[in-house]
């Protein structure tokens, strides 16, 4: 037993050591000169197939490597994990959405084009939690829990493995589009402090203004430590804040956004709203450890923490409105939307071998909290007694996770196997609160009630929700011949709310000639809907699509208003994936890989249209009692889709110059289809409404509105005393389709943009290093919206376009390494 003066003396080593990361004097040290983008060559992987023994290039499906070096030549703004992965992988797509409620707190990722909750996020190999936070009023990712890439700190990171297929069988739900696997940094010595300050410069043709913003930066200090004779504690801290961003136009206030009274038309022509990022601050921590206990076996724990604030703009309230009351807001009033996310995940286990066996035993644990808030908004129904500050609601997302894993290795007629087995048991909790009183009270007075811009939600809203899964997988791989590997696996997986499934994977890699292989994959995958897409309800009441206010509810399907409505309950998705691809490698200075895919994917979940007929309020009002509803949606499996695409990838090495050169070439094309839509329910018939669960903006949303093509070239140099680095991308076009009612459908085409980023790097010791660079240096815009679209001016242009709407971002950093 330890004695508690040892205990003690352990626990405040400890809290030295991250004190200490905290703490260090600068250092830095000297770039790796063959640091390159979306890399192959020689680089071991541990996603994607549990042979220890294979590199990026000999994989049997396509892994994308990403170094630290990688990450900080991104040049992403403030720092964002999300952001610098869409810089280097065109099949990531990371969009910047203003003005669409919980994406302005926490953004959305995509891979392939799907949805931002059919990839699964793992840190060092152990699933990572979603976020708490429901997205219902975002174009990307409407009606999803995404996980929060930008919750993972970027200093924290050794390298991003990103595995680009189906992958249920090894890894379990969620990974259909596949597998974002982060490494975190495990040096047992040494470490860095950096900083980095940027802002964006551009001229705004529709205003005709020279604009600075967004100014912001990041700090962070890291180091690694050895714990014994083989162990290490590696630990570090980071720090972030980024200003707002401003691009909206000038206002015309046409009579569809206002009535024109002489008090909403002295409001012509000025920027009455806001559009672009919402100002941001961050704190984060992390730390990654090991330490043997004997020759055998080993603890080990690792964990972050982010407590990030942020703030979204919502749309203008006019001095002469209903949803104003003008002794409080004589001019008219934007509320803003306050976001304050809180995330840990933490990790710890023991990993060894017994006898011929090598096993890992862990518990995963991770938590997301959301707290909701509005300020300068106000309950109009109150009139001037409504409070303009409210706390409108509050998510919790809770996944704990036992994982036991072992694999060994044997030989069947004279040929090794790695054989791996595992199993699997993870708890997700899932729960919401109510907001304030008065941010849903219907007040005395004929007005909009509840807080504008985001009702709160109500005490019949809250949600908690649990469920449990068990899982059991297997897992065979081998070189059959000298030019033959194969890969098998199966995993089957129950869950408390939706039964059992059975997921499988064969993929296989046949090197027909020296250099070169063909090597491809098929797989069937499982998503099951998230707790939050069963059992989450709101009330709210804003302005929808036609610029009109709107109060509608959210529903549960198990609801009885929902079910009477013709919702039903969710089924889990489940996809059907097949590859093929041709990998070669020319000597030492080339490398590629060409990739063609099919993903069909069967009960897709999304969050119904708007049912909104005329006859709809008085209908719920005489059948269930409940006055005041215009609008209800729910979720349903109302649509089948497939996605085909195909990636490519090459690198080419050679020294130059006194220095070493590296271009890289990257392509992505994805196109999904809709292959078959549920037809209305005949209870909703019945109820009078003609909408459909799945219309034009949700066909937009899954098929056109992120961009279907991709393309960077990066050409990078380095030597001993300098780097500079050069990229080029095609970002895709984009569509983006309305639904007004009465068939007014507007559609506008965003067409593709290149983008030119650029970075010079100055090693004036070989561990001190300057950097300057620049994203969008030449300033390019997306299409600007056309007056259909562009809400009276207000929105020049929309938050679909990859390449965003802020223009050109200038950036400066200072690296120091010990």
């Amino acid at each position: 037993m330890t004695h508690p003066a040892n205990a003690l003396r352990r626990a405040c080593s400890f809290a030295f050591v991250l004190g200490s990361a905290a703490l260090s004097s600068p250092a830095g040290a000297q770039a790796s000169a063959e640091a390159g983008q979306v890399k192959t060559l020689d680089q071991v992987v541990v996603t994607g197939v549990r042979a220890s023994n294979r590199t990026s290039l000999d994989s049997p499906v396509p892994v994308d490597v990403l170094t630290q070096e990688d990450l900080r030549s991104a040049g992403a703004v403030n720092g964002e994990l999300g952001a610098a992965l869409a810089v280097l992988l065109p099949s990531f797509n990371f969009p910047r959405q203003s003005n669409s409620g919980g994406s302005d707190h926490v953004r959305s990722a995509q891979l392939r084009g799907l949805s931002p909750d059919e990839v699964l996020v793992l840190v060092n190999g152990k699933r990572f939690h979603t976020s708490a936070l429901v997205n219902t009023d975002t174009k990307i990712g409407n009606g999803t829990t995404p996980v929060d890439f930008n919750a993972i700190p970027i200093s924290a990171i050794k390298r991003v493995e990103v595995l680009r297929d189906g992958a249920g069988a090894q890894y379990g739900s969620d990974a259909i589009a596949g597998v974002v696997n982060i490494i975190l940094k495990d040096a047992p010595s040494g470490g860095e402090v950096s900083a980095n300050y940027g802002a964006y410069h551009t001229k705004f043709t529709p205003t005709d203004r020279t604009i600075t913003d967004g100014q912001g930066g990041y700090a962070s200090a890291d180091f690694g430590t050895r714990l014994g004779d083989a162990g290490f504690l590696h630990a570090g801290v980071e720090t972030s804040h980024h200003a707002g961003t401003n691009r909206a136009g000038y206002d015309t206030v046409p009579d569809f956004i206002a009535d024109p009274t002489p008090a909403n038309l002295a409001l012509q022509g000025r920027r009455n709203y806001a559009a672009g990022d919402p100002p941001n601050e961050s704190y984060n921590g992390w730390f990654n450890g090991e330490l043997p206990l004997n020759d055998h076996a080993s603890l080990y724990g690792f964990g972050t923490y982010t407590q990030r604030h942020t703030t979204g703009d919502n749309y203008f309230r006019y001095p002469d409105s209903s949803a104003n009351v003008p002794s409080i807001y004589p001019d008219g009033y934007l509320p803003q939307s306050l976001g304050h996310n809180r995330d840990l995940q933490t990790a710890g286990g023991i990993r060894g071998t017994a006898g011929e066996w090598n096993y890992d035993g862990s518990l995963n644990w991770g938590r997301n909290a959301f707290d909701y808030d509005l300020r300068h908004s106000l309950n109009a129904s109150l009139g001037t007694a409504s409070p303009t500050d409210f706390h409108i609601g509050s998510y919790a997302f809770n996944q704990g996770t036992a994982n036991v894993d072992a694999n060994r290795q044997f030989d069947i007629a004279g040929r090794p196997w790695t054989l791996a087995v595992g199993g699997e048991y993870r708890r997700e909790h899932f729960s919401t609160g109510a907001g304030d009183p008065a941010s849903y009270a219907v007040g005395p007075i004929d007005a909009p009630a509840g807080a504008q811009a985001g009702g709160g939600l109500q005490p019949q809203d809250r949600a908690d929700l649990s469920r449990h899964v068990q899982a059991a997988y297997a897992e065979a791989s081998s070189d059959l011949t000298d030019n033959v590997f194969v890969d098998a696996a199966g995993r089957y997986e129950h869950y408390s709310d939706f039964g059992g499934n059975w997921s499988g994977k064969l993929s296989a890699r046949w090197e027909f000639t020296p250099g070169f292989a063909l090597r491809g994959a098929a797989s069937n995958n499982l998503r099951a809907p998230s707790l939050s897409q069963v059992g989450y309800e709101a009330t709210t009441t804003g302005y929808g699509a036609d610029g009109k206010l709107v109060t509608g509810r959210i529903l549960s399907v198990n609801n009885p208003l929902a079910r009477d409505l013709g919702a039903q309950s969710l089924r889990p998705e489940k996809a059907r994936n097949f590859s093929l691809g041709l990998t070669g490698q020319l000597g030492d200075a080339f490398d590629f890989s060409v990739d063609a895919y099919q993903i069909a994917i069967d009960h897709r979940v999304t969050l119904s249209e708007t049912i909104d007929n005329d006859g709809l309020e008085q209908y719920i009002e005489q059948n269930f009692g409940v006055p005041g509803v215009q609008s209800v949606q729910f979720f349903t499996n109302a649509v089948n889709t497939i996605t085909r695409g195909a990636e490519a990838v090459g690198n080419y090495h050679q020294a130059v110059a006194a220095g070493k050169l590296l271009l890289t070439l990257a392509y992505s094309h994805n196109n999904t289809q809709i292959r078959s839509v549920q037809a209305t329910p005949a209870a909703l018939l019945a109820a009078g409404a003609d909408n459909v669960l799945f219309g034009v903006e949700a066909r937009n949303t899954l098929t056109d509105a992120a961009p279907r093509q991709r393309g960077s070239f990066t050409a990078r140099w380095d030597n001993e005393r300098w780097g500079l680095l050069g990229r080029v991308t095609r970002q895709g076009a984009t569509t983006r389709v309305f639904d007004f009612g009465d068939g007014f459908e507007p559609t506008q085409t965003y067409v593709p943009r290149f983008q030119l980023d650029a970075e010079v790097q100055f090693h004036a010791t070989p561990r001190l290093s300057f950097s300057l660079g620049g994203d969008n240096i030449t300033n390019q815009y997306p299409t600007r919206s056309d007056s259909d679209i562009n809400y009276g001016g207000n929105f020049p242009y929309d938050v679909i376009s990859p390449i965003g709407s802020n223009g050109a971002y200038w950036y400066g950093s200072v690296r120091y390494t010990f």
